[in-house]
């Protein structure tokens, strides 16, 4: 099985009909693919790999003292006393800092702050095209998405990036590089490392590789995705495994519903059982999400139901 790969810049040409029914089986049948042809220059791609790389380089004896790297050494440490040793199942080989418009970001390198807001101006603007792709594949108004993501205009939805990398790891049975999961929020969309892999998705049933493709971005769709098309659209399962050479660059942003935005399914006929998926606030979603991440999204969904009211006496 491979994921598939879009040409996003068909979009706007005769084949416009197959390309819709491309993005509706990506979301359908995978809530994973690749687009290539975006329209975001492959000279800003490279600026930005060249920043992120360069961002790392600065963070790396960071990591080298960060509790994954003590717990696999002192996992390896007990394995060479001939204790047994069992892998580890509550944190990443990962490094990590989020950007977004509101907090602070890196000012080394230079180029940093410059390259990633021209990227992620184009990139938001690449997430809604999609958005709407996504619109009229469900049959919604266009722009639906974005509405119920702003709470109709009255709130900016958030538009955050998060930039990983995930250094060699000596012992990748030890440890994970990305716990299984689902992401909470609406669209996300990732420029991935091209040369070094290790993103997989579950596709009925099989872990599957999100092939390293140059120049690509990874669409796939987040839960609140899930409830607004009732189930049509699935948020997929998905993890990094870590790999003993190369250092994986990924760079995912995300665009979700405000904290203040209600989301409800807009579909109807998604699901065989309509009240699958409650009407809820997203912030609301995130507070159950953050100590939830890694576990069943159905329990999720439960925890934010509001509770039906009693009959009246």
């Amino acid at each position: 099985m491979v994921v598939p790969v879009i040409d996003f810049s068909k979009l706007d040409g005769a084949e416009r009909a197959e390309t819709m029914a491309q993005i509706a089986n990506g979301c359908e049948e995978w809530g994973f693919f690749q687009l290539v042809n975006h329209g975001i220059p492959m000279e800003l791609l490279e600026r930005v790999k060249k920043v992120c790389s360069e961002c790392y380089r600065l963070r790396e004896a960071g990591f080298k003292s960060s509790e994954p790297v003590r717990t696999l050494d002192a996992l390896v440490d007990a394995e060479r006393r001939g204790e047994a040793v069992t892998p580890v199942d509550d944190m990443d080989w990962e490094d990590i800092f989020y950007i977004h418009d509101g907090n602070q970001w890196p000012s080394d390198p230079p180029a940093f702050k410059e390259t990633m807001r021209e990227y992620r101006a184009e990139l938001k603007k690449l997430a809604e095209r999609v958005m709407e792709a996504m619109d009229e594949n469900l049959g919604l108004d266009k722009g639906a998405i974005k509405a119920a993501f702003s709470g109709a205009g009255s709130h900016d939805p958030f538009f955050g990036t998060k930039v990983s990398h995930y250094p060699p790891c000596p012992r990748p049975d030890l440890i994970t590089g990305l716990r299984a999961h689902t992401d909470a929020g609406g669209v996300i969309l990732l420029f991935q490392d091209d040369q070094v892999g290790g993103l997989e998705v579950l596709k009925d049933g099989v872990w599957t590789d999100v092939q390293p493709l140059a120049g690509a971005i990874v669409v796939n769709t987040g839960d609140q995705i899930e409830v607004l098309s009732n189930g049509r659209y699935r948020s997929a399962w998905h993890r990094v495994l870590p790999m003993r050479d190369g250092n994986r660059r990924s760079i995912a942003s995300f665009y979700n519903p405000s904290d203040a935005a209600t989301i409800s399914p807009a579909v109807t006929g998604g699901s065989a059982d309509d009240e699958v998926y409650p009407k809820y606030v997203f912030g609301d979603y995130m507070d159950v999400y953050a100590k939830q991440k890694f576990q069943a999204k159905e329990p999720r969904f439960e925890a934010v139901k509001a509770p039906k009211s009693s009959p009246a006496a």
